[in-house]
Order: C-alpha cells, then sequence, then structure tokens
C-alpha cells in the first residue's frame, strides 16, 4: 500500500469517503487514508485473520475509490489501443481483459481492467491513485465521436475466495454459469442493476460488482449477512495479492519499469506484436527482441524475518543486484515472500541471493511467482 498511515479513525475533512465508510466504522476497521480516501486497513479479527478467510471460504471488500468509466463511441477501440498493448478488436463483448497505459519510453503509467460491453462500448475500471491522470490521458486522445463517462456514482464491492460464487448465486443465479473474465450485466433485488466480471486481485475465484452508491452499503450488508462471508481491509488486500505474485502499481511497476521487465508480456497480445502500434511500441519491441537487463522475480528469505519493499538484493559477493519491491508475510506459506528486480544473469530461480536488513545480509532464494497457486474459474 502507498501512502502514511494515521491514527485509527481519523478522517480529515480534504480525504473522500467511499459509500460504505459508515458501515466500515460500524463494523470497527481500523481507517488509514489511501489514494486520498479514507479507506479501511483491517477489521477487529486482523490482517491474517482476513487474509485466511478469504483463501478458505469468502472475503468482503470495498475497493470503490478506485476509477470507474465508459469509452463509447465508433473511434473508442481504436483510440485505446493507440494507447495500450492490448487486443481491444478481438476482445468479445462479455469479456474483460487486464492492460497497461504505457508512455512513450515504454514505461507503465497504470495497469487496469477493460471489458467489452458492446460493439462501440469499452468499461474501465482503473487504480485510485492514477485515476485523475488515466481517465485524462485517455480523453486528450479521443476522436470527437468518442466520450469517456466516469461513473462517480458507482461503488466497486470484490467478493472473493472459494465460496464467493455460492453466495454471489444466492442472489444472482447468473453468477454461477460466469467463467473467469466474464462479464455481465446483472439485476439484484432491492439493489438495481450491477456489472460483475468474475476476476479480482487475490488468485482466488470470485467477483468485482459494480454497484449504485445509493444501494452499496444494503449490498454490502446482504453480502456480509451469510455465513461464508467477512470484511476485509487493504492489509489482507495486499497480502493476498503478493502471494498471487500479482503486482501493485507504484511498488512493482511504474513509469520506470516496462511490461517485458515485469512479466508482464502476456498483456502485449499477440496480434499488437506484428506492429507495435502504441504509445512506446518501438521501445518495447527493441526490448522484447533483445531481452530486457531486469526481471520482476519470486523471492524467499530463509528463516522468518521479513523483508520489506526498498531492501537491497545482493550476490554473493555483495555487490547490489536488485532491489525488492513488496515484502511481508505470506500467511498461506507461513513464511516472508517478497518480490523485486533482479539482474537478468541473476534471475533463474533457485539462485542463492542475500537480503540487507537493517545492514545485514539475510541468505535468500529466487523463486517462482506465484508463491501461492491461482484458483481462478477458467
Amino acid at each position: 500500500m502507498r501512502g502514511a498511515l494515521m491514527p485509527d479513525d481519523i478522517k480529515p475533512a480534504d480525504l473522500n469517503t467511499t459509500p460504505l465508510d459508515a458501515l466500515h466504522r460500524e463494523l470497527g476497521a481500523r481507517m488509514v487514508p489511501f489514494a486520498g480516501y479514507a479507506m479501511p486497513v483491517q477489521y477487529k479479527p486482523g490482517i491474517m485473520a482476513e487474509h485466511l478467510h478469504t483463501r478458505e471460504s469468502a472475503g468482503l471488500f470495498d475497493v470503490s475509490h478506485m476509477g470507474q468509466a465508459t469509452l463509447a463511441g465508433p473511434g473508442a477501440i481504436a483510440a485505446l489501443e493507440r494507447l495500450i498493448p492490448g487486443d481491444i478488436q478481438g476482445l468479445k463483448p462479455g469479456r474483460q481483459r487486464y492492460s497497461l497505459f504505457t508512455n512513450a519510453e515504454g514505461g507503465i503509467l497504470d495497469d487496469f481492467m477493460v471489458a467489452r460491453i458492446g460493439p462501440e462500448e469499452l468499461f474501465l475500471v482503473v487504480n485510485a491513485a492514477c485515476k485523475e491522470a488515466d481517465f485524462a490521458h485517455v480523453s486528450a486522445h479521443l476522436p470527437a465521436d468518442t466520450s469517456l463517462t466516469r461513473h462517480e456514482d458507482r461503488a466497486l464491492l470484490a467478493l472473493q475466495g472459494p465460496k464467493a460464487v455460492t453466495v454471489l448465486a444466492r442472489f444472482a443465479h447468473e453468477a454461477a454459469d460466469m467463467a473467469f473474465m466474464d462479464v455481465r450485466d446483472l439485476t439484484i433485488a432491492h439493489v438495481g442493476a450491477v456489472r460483475v466480471s468474475r476476476s479480482g486481485y487475490t488468485g482466488e475465484d470470485g467477483y468485482e460488482i459494480s454497484v449504485p452508491g445509493a444501494t452499496a452499503e444494503h449490498f454490502a450488508r446482504l453480502l456480509l449477512a451469510e455465513a461464508e462471508v467477512a470484511p476485509v481491509g487493504l492489509g489482507a488486500r495486499d497480502s493476498l495479492r503478493l502471494e498471487a505474485g500479482l503486482p501493485l502499481y507504484g511498488n512493482d511497476i511504474d513509469t520506470t519499469t516496462t511490461p517485458i521487465e515485469a512479466g508482464l508480456t502476456f498483456a502485449i497480445n499477440k496480434r499488437r506484436k506484428m506492429t507495435w502500434d502504441f504509445l512506446g511500441g518501438d521501445i518495447l519491441r527493441a526490448q522484447f527482441d533483445a531481452g530486457p537487463t531486469r526481471l520482476r522475480v519470486g523471492i524467499r528469505p530463509d528463516g522468518r524475518a521479513p523483508a520489506r519493499a526498498h531492501t537491497d538484493i545482493l550476490d554473493a559477493a555483495g555487490t547490489k543486484i536488485g532491489m525488492i519491491t513488496s515484502g511481508g508475510f505470506g500467511p498461506s506459506v507461513d513464511a516472508p515472500i517478497a518480490m523485486g528486480y533482479i539482474d537478468r544473469a541473476h534471475a533463474a530461480d533457485g539462485t542463492p541471493i542475500s537480503l540487507l536488513v537493517r545492514g545485514k545480509p539475510l541468505p535468500a532464494r529466487i523463486v517462482p511467482l506465484p508463491f501461492v497457486p491461482h484458483r481462478y474459474a477458467r
């Protein structure tokens, strides 16, 4: 997570709130500032309990701080493809894709989800800290026949875990028929029209649900009333995504990293590799052909001491060869885990390394990502 934490239950006047703010406080959440919003970092059970509950059952996350928008018009797909390496032309209606905004140097401006709702209509969900810049970037490159409409009046809930499908199907049976990365518009009694994608940021099966802000709290209460569901905060969201090997924008990817260095080459779809006709494509093509000088890798420290972001990675001679970008304790693997960037010559699985923690080199090794297998509904 980015941003300094503040004492419990402080809500400065300049922080935004989500439609679930009152519910979070009622549930005893510890609230912290994150991306300009007051957000729950954990509830009374604590981060480890929330993390394990999500892996075993179903966790409910408030991600309403993220940006939602519709891009529509005859020029929507072509305009977006000039800014990203993803193949949106080949995306079928009712399907979603992970993609990246790149800059002229091939760096990553943000990662986001894009769904094709109709022939000329796309639905975007972008990161909270980047949404103003993202939407301005897209708007600056739109033709006159295409528009970007933000959905500030909608909340976004994530229901994650192996029992998420059982729970959501009680409210909308069609949810059980969805495959990973499917997107559907459904209606839930007393909640209204919701947009559901079978996706998430935990490595587990689950859904992200765009809900009218006015009925979001009611819907959240309905879900939390189900025996399988517990509220989960940003702390467990971070440890879950780290175990799943998923990068966090601002930590593991940013404008100084490229999709190829980050191990996200899959987001440069096959058709786009034929032309590389998107922002930064010429630089990324050269890097793809030659290979990057560094790579994002998984790291397992020996012992029980975790290594945090910005920890230097050393080779056997004590020379710096990289840096950790995310690190902590993995509750599901019961061990410290980390990921970061390392010189390609040292990036092979099993390579022994050292991590400079509080001035002392601690042994570790390079391991495959993810640390916990993904359990998506493919």
